[in-house]
């Protein structure tokens, strides 16, 4: 006979591979992004404003190129809008956009444009 320890032992751990298994199996996979129907998927990109400075930072999840630029919209009326020149994201890649003004920035935003 087993004894009552190595009894507890076995159901233990019985209990903790399959706990183990259900919680690997609860799991969802990563989200998929979908392109809309005759539109690339596009890489991510945050743009941030530090007073007269803007900066976009892109990644490219996907396997396909993308190409970014960021465009900056001066607050003063003297201040010309600036964009930056347009760069080609390659898959699982990354790049940093910056431009800036004389003084403050009222908007900054980053366009895409396929491969």
């Amino acid at each position: 006979m087993a004894s009552p320890l190595r009894r507890t032992a076995a159901v233990l751990l019985a209990v903790s591979a399959v706990a183990g298994s259900a919680d690997a199996a609860a799991v969802p996979a990563a989200p998929r992004r979908i392109a809309r129907a005759g539109q690339p998927l596009e890489a991510e990109c945050s743009a941030r404003v530090d007073g007269s400075r803007a900066v976009a930072d892109c990644f490219n999840a996907n396997a396909t190129p993308d190409r970014v630029q960021l465009h900056v919209q001066c607050a003063r009326w003297w201040d010309p809008g600036m964009d930056t020149a347009t760069v080609t994201v390659e898959p699982a890649r990354h790049v940093s956009l910056a431009q800036r003004c004389w003084l403050e920035i009222r908007q900054a935003w980053v366009s895409h444009l396929p491969g």
